[in-house]
């Protein structure tokens, strides 16, 4: 059972974080194992060099970026506010629910446009060792949203994405958003201090273990359905719909404000779910790199995951 400071220490990553700061880290660590040597030689050029070429070092950096003066326009991007009533009834609309500023949606169909561009003036030799900023920011904005999206209540409108929806977790007085942001990874892997944000820890190791030996309820091949960065909109939001359907098949339908969700069984049922969307982030991100790199040059999933 974690403490209450250690369960205070992660209401403060779950603040400012659409997953914990961390988990974002490990994301991008795991989708490193699937990237093609190619694709990391490029994306090391384009990062800024404090990054060592690390897309996971760098995977946390637009939540702090977006409380900046400089980056606060950004801060809306983390999410898609569909209009819907979880848990009787979820849905999500691009159209209708993507904010006029902008959403994770079209951030990512956006910032993978530019970083096309940015991976066209490496191969041409114009971008080196990571000078570019808006190239730098919009490697690390894809990487982060991978991440966003994947989290259910970042595909919710209900209670701000859960941030108002009150309950107890471990004797502590939290929100929904930060149970499924921190509170149950960290009781996933059955820890009680934040991931490194450095290397890859041993949990997202057997997460990486069960995607290749295709140990999911889901067929990892089939998160790969819509995973083409010519059409952008059209896998973003199906990912977003997949994430919104959670907000009616369990966030919502199993909570209650009334227990504590540490204990009565909910934080124990969102785990596999947790590891579901997690999992899924890091495979899909590391194929859409693949891909725009033009190191995978067709949709035969096993050579993808084998790499």
């Amino acid at each position: 059972m974690f403490t209450n400071d250690v369960l205070l220490g992660s209401l403060l990553f779950a603040s400012v974080a659409a997953w914990n700061t961390d988990v974002h880290n490990q994301i991008g660590f795991m989708a490193e194992t699937f990237l093609h040597p190619h694709t990391t030689s490029i994306l090391r050029t384009i990062l800024e060099p404090q990054y060592n070429g690390s897309i996971g070092r760098a995977a946390a950096w637009a939540d702090g970026f977006a409380h900046t003066d400089e980056g606060r326009f950004s801060y809306q991007w983390h999410w898609i506010d569909a209009h819907d009533q979880p848990p009787e009834t979820c849905s999500l609309n691009y159209t209708r629910d993507c904010a006029k500023g902008g959403c994770v949606v079209s951030a990512i169909a956006n910032q993978t446009q530019i970083l096309k561009g940015c991976i066209e003036d490496v191969k041409s030799g114009s971008l080196t060792r990571g000078t570019n900023l808006t190239c730098s920011y919009a490697l690390k904005w894809v990487t982060h949203f991978f991440g966003d999206i994947a989290q259910p209540l970042h595909a919710s409108g209900r209670a701000a994405g859960g941030n108002f929806f009150n309950v107890t977790f471990g004797g502590v007085a939290t929100e929904l958003h930060a149970v499924w942001d921190g509170y149950i990874p960290y009781t996933a892997a059955k820890v009680t201090s934040p991931f490194s944000n450095q290397s890859i820890d041993p949990f997202f190791e057997g997460l990486l273990s069960r995607i290749r030996k295709d140990q999911f309820l889901e067929a990892p091949y089939m998160w790969l359905s819509c995973s083409d960065p010519a059409i952008p909109i059209e896998c973003a939001t199906q990912w977003a719909r997949e994430s919104n359907k959670w907000t009616c098949d369990y966030v919502y339908s199993r909570v209650s404000n009334l227990t504590d969700l540490a204990s009565d069984g909910y934080a124990a049922g969102g785990v596999p779910i947790v590891e579901l969307q997690i999992s899924k982030a890091a495979l899909r991100l590391a194929t859409w790199l693949n891909k725009l790199v033009g190191a995978i040059r067709h949709h035969h999933t096993q050579q993808i995951i084998i790499i």
